[in-house]
């Protein structure tokens, strides 16, 4: 349905592969020249070509912060950013030697899987990156990002795989349930990343589809099965990272 009630917003349309921003009767002035279709395309256009890692995590976080909250603008740019190609220039900076950029970029991608058709692709494409960022597993070298940076993508992934399965069967595919069991058993995590990573642990155990899978892997219930009390629950749909740079 697309009728709404008073202070409730429209869900995002996720067929809507095109978009036209509003019609301006004036020239844009101040703050709204932050938002403008132009400057948005500067933003993918530094994202895609630029080598130094300040302009990198800037550009991500002036995304990631346009694309904070349920504003109309954000609607618009959330779909411009998929119809530029955008997403996937973000994803890949996940794999950047800067942890600073990789934060951006997963703050970035967190508010754009707002928009549905948005959180299919991230889904299809970022999550073995977003996977990659997390400690523990196999890989070598290990990456050791900070605490801020790790609950930051486990936020990302969280955000993705919320009413996508296909997301969490990408997540199941790429070692990421071994990652986050081993951030909530091993001790050695802080207590926002077991947190966070529980979150996720949770929306996977949602999924009834995926429990025989995972319990022919080895999983018990009780490794999704974490004791979450005071924990403030910001899951999926309406949660955005509005941290700014």
């Amino acid at each position: 349905s697309t009728c709404s009630f008073k202070g409730k917003k429209l869900p995002e349309d996720p067929g809507a592969d095109t978009v036209d921003f509003p019609k301006r009767t004036t020239p844009a002035k101040g703050y709204e020249l932050l938002f403008q279709p132009e400057v948005i395309r500067i933003y993918i256009s530094l994202l895609k070509e630029s080598k130094t890692p300040a302009i990198l995590e800037a550009s991500a976080g002036a995304i990631q912060n346009l694309c904070a909250g349920s504003w109309t603008y954000g609607r618009y740019i959330r779909s411009a950013l998929r119809q530029e190609k955008g997403l996937s220039a973000i994803a890949d900076l996940l794999s950047h030697d800067s942890e600073r950029v990789v934060k951006a970029a997963s703050g970035a991608l967190r508010n754009l899987a707002v928009d549905l058709r948005n959180k299919e692709l991230i889904g299809k494409h970022a999550i073995p990156n977003l996977v990659k960022n997390l400690p523990g597993g196999q890989q070598t070298p290990a990456k050791n990002l900070s605490e801020d940076t790790v609950v930051s993508v486990l936020n990302t992934i969280n955000e993705v795989i919320v009413d996508n399965l296909e997301a969490a069967k990408k997540l199941r595919e790429t070692q990421g349930i071994e990652k986050l069991v081993l951030i909530n058993k091993s001790g050695n995590r802080s207590e926002r990343e077991v947190r966070a990573a529980a979150l996720v642990l949770q929306t996977v155990w949602g999924y009834k589809e995926l429990r025989k899978p995972l319990e022919k892997e080895g999983w018990k219930k009780s490794d999704f099965q974490v004791n979450l009390s005071n924990t403030s629950r910001t899951q999926g749909g309406s949660s955005f990272d509005d941290s700014t740079l």
